[in-house]
């Protein structure tokens, strides 16, 4: 079950029209793949962790992550699924969701973890994860965030039961409310503004995957060929990220 967003519904950006194209391992060559724009969101109806468990989230920033402004890392799932009764409550919201999206299994199928980001610079994953789709579950209370996709324009505000499904090769960003670039001034010590969520990695391979992000395969087999590890191309060349603007900058 859903429920309405915390505070305002995704908005339209003016983003980028660039052509992206992600180059991939496919087993043991290269492949090529459209980037997808497509961002599918919504907000689930699920319940808040427990104190004890925020609290022990808390301790475990502070004293093993030292998570700093745009940082997004891991945290341990084995300790918190023990701390954590609604855990499989979450799970099971986000895979009725996502069987409605016409993913039906692919959540079951794909490995799960849990990461904490105290806001994100502008990046993209298609040079780590080009042949996936990210799924992802915020657990927190709305903290004033949202994350942005230019390519895909749009704005989505992050809070409690925020679902996310998009292609790692699309620019996104995690910045303060009415902002559109990262500025770590937003993040400094004190300021509560972490997020904790659950993500899932999609195989674009199946058939659900594709078909749900439009994915068009074998796009440019000349650049797959000649490349020689995972990255996005912009309009056919390598291009780099501005971490702040999420502008993109010839490579080099």
């Amino acid at each position: 079950m859903s429920r309405p967003p915390p505070s305002s519904a995704p908005q339209p950006l003016s983003g980028t029209r660039d052509a992206l194209t992600s180059i991939f391992w496919n087993g043991d060559a290269l492949r090529s793949r459209s980037v997808s724009g497509t961002v599918l969101s919504a907000t689930l109806d699920i319940p808040a962790p427990p104190a004890r468990l925020v609290a022990d989230w808390d301790r475990e920033i502070a004293s093993q992550l030292a998570l700093e402004p745009g940082d997004v890392e891991p945290m341990p799932l084995a300790r918190a699924r023990m701390r954590w009764p609604d855990y499989k409550r979450c799970v099971q919201a986000m895979a009725d969701w996502t069987h409605a999206q016409g993913l039906p299994g692919v959540l079951a199928a794909s490995d799960i973890a849990l990461m904490a980001c105290r806001g994100a610079r502008y990046h993209h994953d298609g040079a780590q994860y080009g042949s996936a789709a990210f799924c992802n579950l915020f657990v927190s209370e709305d903290r004033g965030l949202d994350v942005l996709f230019p390519y895909a324009g749009q704005r989505i505000p992050l809070a409690r039961g925020t679902a996310l499904v998009f292609d790692t090769g699309q620019p996104h960003a995690v910045v303060r409310r009415g902002s559109t670039g990262f500025d770590a001034a937003d993040f400094l010590p004190g300021q509560d503004c972490t997020q904790l969520f659950l993500t899932w990695e999609l195989p674009m391979a199946n058939a659900h995957v594709a078909r749900a992000l439009r994915i068009a395969f074998d796009v440019d087999p000349a650049a797959a060929q000649q490349l020689g590890e995972e990255q996005v191309l912009v309009n056919g060349a390598p291009a780099m990220l501005c971490p702040s603007s999420g502008r993109w900058l010839p490579a080099g």
